[in-house]
């Protein structure tokens, strides 16, 4: 039992699941974001078209935790039909720190990018004029996730299976 517990093929599936836990950033960052839309709308219903695509800005670390690890799923055959492959120990934490970078920064940011948008979404109600600087202030934000999924991708690129 602790074998399998221990084994390359286990370590690689825990660290596709630590990417998935980006989407933990996404739902609370859509959810506060959504606080602030429905708050705004309630308000001006005319103004839902704006709000929701800030709405949705937040959920795009949830999207690339999945990316991830869809693609460790694919590089260990679990997806594709071919089964699961013989990894080493090695190659299994490898393939689960490469996971890390974009299932920790995912949660992370896109809570922060949730509260960013919340701010951008109650700056549209005040002011439906500026949507493009309350957008530009929660995709700063993005920017962070982006770089993770970048540091994932090429870390999940160069383990050798």
């Amino acid at each position: 039992m602790a074998e399998s517990l221990f084994s390359g093929e286990f370590l690689a599936l825990a660290g596709a699941a630590i990417a998935a836990l980006a989407g933990i950033g996404s739902a609370i960052g859509v959810g506060v974001a959504g606080e602030a839309a429905a708050g705004v709308v309630s308000e001006d219903p005319n103004k839902f078209g704006q709000v929701l695509l800030m709405q949705a800005l937040p959920g795009t670390q949830g999207i690339y935790g999945l990316l991830i690890a869809f693609l460790v799923m694919v590089k260990v055959g679990l997806l594709g039909g071919t089964g699961m492959i013989d990894l080493t120990m090695i190659q299994g934490a490898g393939i689960f720190a490469a996971s890390l970078p974009i299932g920790l920064v995912g949660i992370f940011s896109g809570i922060a990018q949730g509260k960013a948008a919340a701010a951008g979404i109650m700056l549209v109600g005040k002011k439906p004029s500026e949507l493009a600087k309350g957008m530009l202030f929660a995709a700063m934000v993005e920017t962070y996730a982006v770089l993770a999924l970048l540091v994932s991708f090429l870390m999940l690129n160069s383990i050798q299976v």
